[in-house]
């Protein structure tokens, strides 16, 4: 027979292991961090996205703002492009919005006129370059 020593040991080691796994704090993520690498996740979702994303031209892109979405804020970006489709004709320009949750990109769209009309734009060279006369697929 155990003694009442040892069984109160293995009963409060197990209630010390429980005791862990339920205080274990899963970060609590906050949704409007700053987007640090915005055109590195814009330019990689596109890449393998667009139906030729080769030689882009005219792309441009906005700093990230904080937007109404719905009841929330959330940072988004608007970018603008002309892409190829699959017979390597230019499609002419697109806009796309891009909303970040905790500093990640979550969703690129397609931007109504209301988003992105009168956005800010600067050149985003970086885009252009991504894939050019080759595929990157």
């Amino acid at each position: 027979m155990r003694s009442l020593a040892a069984q109160s040991t293995v009963i409060l080691v197990a209630l010390g292991l429980l005791a862990g796994c339920a205080s274990k704090d899963d970060a609590v993520v906050d949704p409007n961090v700053f987007p640090k690498n915005y055109k590195r996740e814009i330019s990689f979702t596109l890449q393998t996205t667009l139906e030729d994303p080769t030689n882009i031209r005219d792309a441009f892109i906005t700093d990230p703002t904080l937007t109404q979405v719905n009841k929330d804020q959330r940072y988004a970006v608007c970018v603008r492009f002309n892409s190829r489709d699959l017979n390597r004709n230019y499609k002419g320009s697109t806009d796309r919005i891009a909303y970040f949750y905790g500093g990640e990109l979550n969703q690129l769209v397609e931007a109504t006129p209301e988003q992105c009309g009168k956005a800010a734009y600067k050149p985003f060279p970086e885009l252009e370059k991504l894939c050019q006369a080759k595929s990157c697929r």
